[in-house]
C-alpha cells in the first residue's frame, strides 16, 4: 500500500500493489456474484471488499468502484515536475502541470 494521487478521485488515496490488488479483485468478483444470486444491486454485497479496504489502509472507502482505480499497477511514474503519476505507463504528458516526458 502507497498513497498516490487518484486521477478519478481527484486527490490523494491508499493504493493498493498487485498482492492487495488480487484480493481485492477476487472480493470485488464475490460482491457480483452476491448480487446475481440475489437479483438485486446492493452496496452490501461489497461489504467484504469494502471492509478489506478499511482494514488494509485505514480509509474508508463508500464505492466499491472507486477501490478498483486504486492499483499502483494501473499507473505510470510520478512526474519529475509536480510528482503527481503520470496516467499510464506509456503517458508522456502530465496533465497537472503539462510536464513532458522523454521514455
Amino acid at each position: 500500500m502507497k498513497i498516490r494521487y487518484c486521477w478519478r478521485c481527484r486527490k490523494d488515496v491508499p493504493m493498493l500493489d498487485s498482492e492487495e490488488g488480487k484480493v481485492a479483485s477476487k472480493l470485488l468478483a464475490e460482491g457480483f456474484k452476491e448480487s446475481k444470486r440475489q437479483r438485486k444491486h446492493s452496496p452490501e454485497n461489497f461489504r467484504k471488499l469494502l471492509d478489506y479496504y478499511k482494514d488494509l489502509t485505514g480509509y474508508e472507502e463508500t464505492n466499491p468502484n472507486a477501490i478498483m482505480h486504486h492499483f499502483i499497477d494501473m499507473y505510470g511514474p510520478d512526474c519529475e515536475n509536480c510528482g503527481k503519476p503520470y496516467r499510464t505507463e506509456t503517458a508522456t504528458f502530465c496533465p497537472k502541470c503539462g510536464n513532458k516526458r522523454e521514455i
